[in-house]
């Protein structure tokens, strides 16, 4: 954990022990490690491809070099950082740092091939979509463990009905299974959407016409080439582009995790309903308080921190997906500070999904509070009693079960009386007396 008292973001402090190994993946340290990676790969690709005049490679000249690119190291990123200092240029540092290496370790012939044909877009933007590919990946292995938790929750708990509510007000009763059931198959679905959306990047030079890789293979595509390049990495070439990647793929993604989010926020919000209304009691934590000065204090504290850090996250992917899909002409620089802070995001939102788990670990039905509450609303069987007289053709059905209950209490005797004095069916009326609000739950156990 870091023990640092004096960080600005809350993500670097409080909370990076939650997300260390997400950290790493959207890190300066990462960023420069896959430009890093990317510049060696491109070296390696121009010479294997015969370029124009290139001189040829042996094998024993790939292996150095591989086994340099193998051994980067926080010392790498420390000398590519220091060289930025000087030159103020990420990627060209980048440049600069491989061409020194190749100089001090008799490879000087290969220094001009380095970063050739390229603008540094080409490989910001392939190295943005691998780190965003890694930590979308990080965020669905978060998503994926909390869902399997809802699920579990909604098995065990499917046959226990409680009195469901509709804007505040007793309404039919539901399980508590089948309610966490609809916030696992919501979560299901977008997961599905959101892993469909492909990384992509450019490489199409200053403008997007690829220039210089034309020139440097006149008889050759370059589009065709440097699609070739791109799918080493399992990421899709935008062939069609100005000088950046326009980013709609991240503005896909972004919207998915907004949705994503508010639905794991709308657990979050829910669950602190049925908490405060008795209907689940949370499990106490030994030396932990609840209050500085209320004692008795047990508080929903996980879902409420899930809710803040889902704000912070959705306000970010909110912005990244109106900002970086607009640029000025071929490229203004704006986009490039904006994306820096994508895994940000990524990081708040993972942090809300382990607060939710951990709340999701720390509840338990009240049984005798469900069991109370629907005894005393026997009133929710109205719906039920209207149903089975329109379908006997009994006129004004539903006014007159709105004169015996709304506004006013109904308890099991008055019910059974009511029913009694119906004019209907032995089948029906039999089926109405053994109707309880316990058990006037539909086939919620039943959906899956």
């Amino acid at each position: 954990m870091n023990n640092s008292l004096n960080n600005l973001s809350p993500l670097d402090g409080r909370y990076s022990d939650r997300i260390s190994d997400v950290a790493l993946l959207f890190s300066e340290s990462a960023l420069i490690q896959k430009r890093f990676d990317i510049e060696i790969e491109w070296l390696l690709f121009v010479l294997n491809e015969n370029f124009y005049q290139t001189i040829k490679i042996s094998k024993k000249d790939i292996k150095r070099i591989k086994k340099f690119q193998a051994d980067f190291n926080n010392s790498y990123a420390k000398k590519i950082k220091s060289i930025e200092n000087k030159t103020n240029h990420d990627v060209k540092a980048v440049e600069y740092f491989i061409n020194d290496f190749l100089k001090k370790n008799g490879l000087e012939k290969f220094v001009s091939y380095v970063h050739l044909g390229l603008t540094s877009e080409d490989v910001n933007s392939l190295a943005y979509a691998l780190m965003i590919r890694d930590i979308t990946d990080k965020s669905i292995s978060s998503l994926n463990e909390l869902n399997k938790k809802i699920k579990f929750l909604a098995t065990k708990y499917k046959n226990i009905s409680f009195l469901a509510r509709t804007h505040g007000q007793p309404a039919s009763p539901s399980t508590l299974g089948k309610e966490l059931l609809v916030f696992n198959k919501r979560l299901k679905r977008q997961l599905v959407i959101v892993k469909n959306i492909k990384p992509m990047a450019k490489w199409g030079g200053a403008t997007g016409n690829y220039h210089t890789i034309h020139i440097a293979n006149q008889k050759r595509d370059p589009v065709t080439i440097a699609t070739k390049f791109i799918r080493k990495f399992n990421i899709e070439h935008n062939k069609v582009t100005t000088q950046i990647e326009p980013h709609d793929w991240i503005a896909e993604i972004s919207h998915s995790f907004i949705r994503i989010n508010n639905i794991v926020d709308d657990l979050n919000k829910d669950m602190w309903l049925y908490i405060a209304n008795d209907i689940y009691a949370l499990k106490t934590v030994e030396n932990e308080v609840g209050s500085s000065t209320m004692p008795h204090k047990v508080n929903p504290i996980d879902f409420e921190n899930s809710e803040g850090n889902i704000g912070l996250a959705n306000a970010l992917f909110n912005y990244f997906a109106e900002k970086l899909s607009k640029s000025r002409l071929q490229r203004d620089l704006s986009d490039s500070t904006t994306i820096r802070n994508v895994g940000v995001a990524f990081g708040y939102s993972i942090i809300s999904y382990k607060s939710t788990l951990n709340g999701l670990n720390k509840i338990s039905p009240n049984k005798k509070k469900i069991k109370d509450e629907l005894n005393e609303n026997w009133s929710v069987l109205s719906e039920a009693v209207q149903t089975v007289m329109r379908l006997e053709n009994i006129d004004n059905a539903y006014e007159k079960l709105k004169e015996l209950t709304r506004g006013k209490s109904l308890n099991k005797q008055k019910y059974i009386e009511f029913i009694n004095d119906l004019n209907i069916s032995s089948k029906n009326k039999e089926y109405l007396l053994k109707l309880k609000p316990e058990n006037y739950i539909g086939v919620a156990p039943k959906l899956k």
